[in-house]
Parts: C-alpha cells; structure tokens; sequence
C-alpha cells in the first residue's frame, strides 16, 4: 500500500470540479461535483439521528435500489434539513438537472448538503450552479482539491487522501475527501465524506467493507457530542483498474478493506483536529483492554469529555478528569490498576501509576500537551485489546462560531 498525492480524482475515470454558485456565501466556492466517466457500483452509511436531512433519504434510496451512479453534487452553506417535501423535492430536481448537464441517470445521481438546518436550498441557484459545474470538470489532482475545499463550512482546511494498492497484476486506487468541524459526533460515518475507487469490486463487498470500518474510524471521533442531520459517507466504484472483481471475503478484499481503512481513519481525524475554534488534535488511545468494544467505550469517553478537552486546551496535565470520564462511561474496568501516559511529539510521561498520581514534572507534561496532537494512553491491565478514539480540545473559539452560525 502506498500513500499517493491526490483526492477523488486520483483514481481512473474520476474528474471533478467546484463553483460559486451563492448559495450562502459570497466569497467562495459553495458547490462540488465528483463525476465517473462509467457507471459506479455505491456503497452508504447514514446518520442514526431521528432527524434525517433531505439528501440524506435521498442517497439511502440510491443505494438501497442498487441503481449504479456516476455523479456526486455537493453544495455547503443549507444543509436541506428540516425542509419537508420541498425539500426532497429540491434533491430530485438537483438529480434532473445533473442528469440533463452530465448525461447521466437521475436515479443514480447521489447528493450531500451541508451548512444551515431548516432553510430552503436556492434551487436555481443550485441548478446554475450544476451547468457551471459540468462545464469545469476535469480529472486533474488540482481539481480534486478545489471540489474538496467547496464543501467546507467551518472547516479551516481541506481534507482529502489517496493510496494505491495491488489487486493481482492492477494498481487499484482509492482516494477521499471529507468535511466536518462542527456537529461531530457520528454514529455511523462522519459529517460529508466521498471515497473514489477504480476497483472492480461486487456492491456486496463495497458496502460490508464500508460498513465495518465506519465502527473503527468515523465512528471513533466527536468534537461536540451532536450527531448531525446529514451524516452521508459514499464510495463509488467505477472498476476501470480492470481488475479481477474482488469479492466478499477473499485475499483482494481485505488488502482493499485495509486501504480503505487507511483513507477513512486519516479523513477521520484531520475531521477531529479541525474541529470548531480547536488548536489540537487530541488521541486517547485505551491499551490492555479485555476486549475490544470496552477499549472503544473508554477511549471514546474520554475524547467526548468537555472537562477533559478543556484541560487538553489549557496544556494542564489533569488526569482526574480522564480517569471520572472512564469511569462514567459504562464499561468495567478497576481504577486502581490503571496507568496513564500522555506523549507527544515533544516527548512521553507518566501520569499516574495504578491509579495514583506519580512523582512527574508538570513543566514537562505541559510542554507534552503544548504541541497540536496530544495522545492520552490509558492501561487498564486486563488483557490484550487496544482501540483509539480522536477529538480535539475546547476553546472559547468553539463557542464564537455557534453562537451566530444561523445568522
């Protein structure tokens, strides 16, 4: 496996493009459009929260019907939550007028949203915006970048990813681009993220790869505690590295599955260390763990803590924080056997040993916490399981773009 410069266009027959369509705002681009040259084999998780956005019932019909697709449009500023059959109703004059630029299925063509909830899309705009968009696509990295930074919000940063790996005698390609800082608390995938592949793979084995790594990656990350509306992680698989059709359960698939894994984890965390008003990336990572699932219970509680990210913010070395939020977290474990590291870039310390605080320099500890990705590791001493989960810290910076977002 190999990490290659690019995004969504790194692969065989993806081209993209980004516009200005003032859909929200005025000084940037607002829509993104992925495009394959054939038709794609789909896979989908989708946001748990009660509250489904427009675009999101949308894509789940897509994939659910098997219906293979070729075009992906993105707008940011209105997320098209809340908006009723209107609001549907947009998504399907979106995928028509996808249809009419591209040439495409509006049946396959799949939408995300992003931005204010219970507003109503500009559809003209929208539909401008598609025409402009289908006119600018290409297959160029640079334009794997500009549809990447279109769909931020409160992003501070693009996101995007590709790597290679070998599928017998082909090179197959997988490469992603994401947006989150805000409303980040998934439980299934992340705010927005859209993994391009040239794979020939069965839409069995897309959407069981998909599916199951979502538990490890974008599931393992918070900045806010809320689960967002509009919550939609898409593959697409054109299967121009023509090569043999990978399948469920075999070699090739797990060698994709662990490529795959690699493009959601590290979208996944630039979504966590780019959180609202965040200054670092924070990790805690639970080591000697029973079994799995309590490691991701306790890791997980720990990055979700406000007092903790707090402290993560202010460089201040307050384990008791970690060790209350472990403990409220509802797995099993014995407080008084658990050590505690936090390491860095500029170094590891020990916090506490079996439950009690050891003899540490808090000037070291603080220059450890000072740099922009922290690491907590907490060894409960049980057995040989680990899991990781990632958020950021909590600054008044957090609280300065919520409190007038809508307006």
């Amino acid at each position: 496996m190999e990490i290659i410069k690019g995004g969504v266009t790194a692969a065989k027959g993806f081209e993209a493009a980004s516009t200005a369509a003032g859909i929200k705002y005025q000084d940037r681009t607002d829509m993104a459009l992925i495009y394959s040259k054939v038709p794609c084999e789909t896979a989908g998780t989708f946001t748990t929260n009660l509250v489904k956005a427009a675009p999101v019932k949308w894509d789940k019909q897509v994939v659910d019907s098997g219906k293979k697709s070729q075009a992906v449009i993105v707008n940011s500023g209105i997320a098209n939550a809340c908006t009723g059959a209107e609001g549907f109703g947009y998504c399907r004059e979106t995928a028509e007028a996808a249809a009419e630029h591209l040439s495409v299925d509006a049946e396959g063509v799949l939408i995300g949203s992003t931005g204010v909830i219970g507003k109503q899309l500009p559809i003209d705009k929208v539909k401008a915006g598609i025409g402009a968009l289908a006119g600018k696509k290409k297959d160029s990295l640079e334009k794997g970048t500009e549809a990447a930074k279109a769909i931020m919000t409160t992003d501070t940063c693009e996101k995007e990813i590709a790597v290679t790996i070998q599928a017998g005698a082909k090179t197959v390609t997988i490469g992603g681009m994401a947006k989150g800082s805000g409303m980040i608390h998934p439980n299934m995938c992340t705010m927005l993220a859209f993994i391009t592949t040239d794979a020939a793979i069965t839409k069995e084995a897309l959407q069981k790869a998909l599916s199951e790594d979502v538990a490890d990656t974008y599931n393992m990350i918070s900045v806010d505690g809320d689960t967002s509306t509009n919550d939609t992680a898409l593959v697409l698989a054109n299967g121009m590295a023509e090569n043999l059709t990978i399948e469920y359960g075999t070699k090739d698939y797990e060698e994709f599955k662990r490529a795959l894994h690699v493009v959601n984890e590290y979208l996944a965390k630039k979504i966590a260390g780019d959180g609202e008003g965040a200054t670092a990336l924070f990790e805690a990572k639970v080591i000697g763990a029973d079994t799995k699932e309590q490691a991701k219970v306790l890791a997980k509680a720990v990055v979700c803590s406000n007092l903790t990210k707090a402290a993560i913010a202010g460089h201040d070395a307050n384990w008791g924080r970690i060790l209350c939020a472990m403990g409220y977290s509802g797995a099993e474990f014995d407080p008084e056997k658990v050590d505690l590291f936090f390491e860095s870039k500029a170094g590891k310390i020990q916090i506490i040993e079996n439950g009690v605080a050891v003899d540490y320099s808090e000037e070291e500890a603080t220059a450890i916490l000072s740099e922009s990705e922290v690491t907590a590791i907490a060894d409960i001493k049980l057995g040989e399981e680990t899991a990781a989960a990632w958020g950021c810290d909590l600054t008044h910076g957090y609280i300065d773009i919520n409190a007038d977002y809508r307006s």
